[in-house]
């Protein structure tokens, strides 16, 4: 049960972050909408990264999976399971990133070191990013970073009002 009770998704802020989600909020948007100002910001942040961006929805969603395993955020995992499934994430795919060491093939691999970075070290070794550089874009580089930097954010928060 989560720490705080749900908002009652009322008023202009719930309204967009509906029409971002096709009319349903969820109970991060009603935990956030305790603070509208915070969930606007949150909301338009959020759909860039999951909409806007060049980065592909596989590589989105297995980042948010792994991130979602290290930092033990069942909610998010839940959350993102049916959208990685629909981005082409297999069930072996979901196996090996429960995995202390998933086993991938060498991109994404390093997609998972740098994640695993992020999350756990925030620094970032010299020769990953180089090897990332191969892999991606400067665009897409930004994005993967925004992407484990916004997710960690989420899991967090998730984490810490037991959502």
């Amino acid at each position: 049960m989560a720490r705080l009770p749900d908002t009652d998704g009322n008023g202009e802020v719930a309204g967009r972050i509906r029409a971002r989600r096709g009319g349903d909020l969820h109970p991060l948007d009603r935990m956030l909408l305790h603070s509208p100002q915070l969930a606007d910001g949150w909301n338009s942040l959020l759909g860039a990264v999951r909409t806007r961006m060049e980065l592909s929805p596989a590589i989105r969603e297995l980042v948010v999976l792994r991130i979602a395993v290290l930092n033990r955020a069942a909610y998010e995992w839940t959350a993102h399971e049916p959208d990685a499934r629909r981005a082409g994430l297999a069930d072996a795919d979901l196996t090996e990133l429960r995995r202390e060491e998933p086993d991938f093939d060498p991109r994404r691999r390093r997609v998972i070191a740098y994640t695993d970075a992020m999350t756990r070290d925030v620094q970032v070794p010299d020769e990953l990013f180089a090897a990332l550089r191969t892999d991606f874009t400067d665009a897409e580089l930004v994005e993967l970073t925004a992407t484990v930097a916004a997710y960690n954010m989420v899991s967090r928060f998730l984490v810490a009002l037991d959502v």
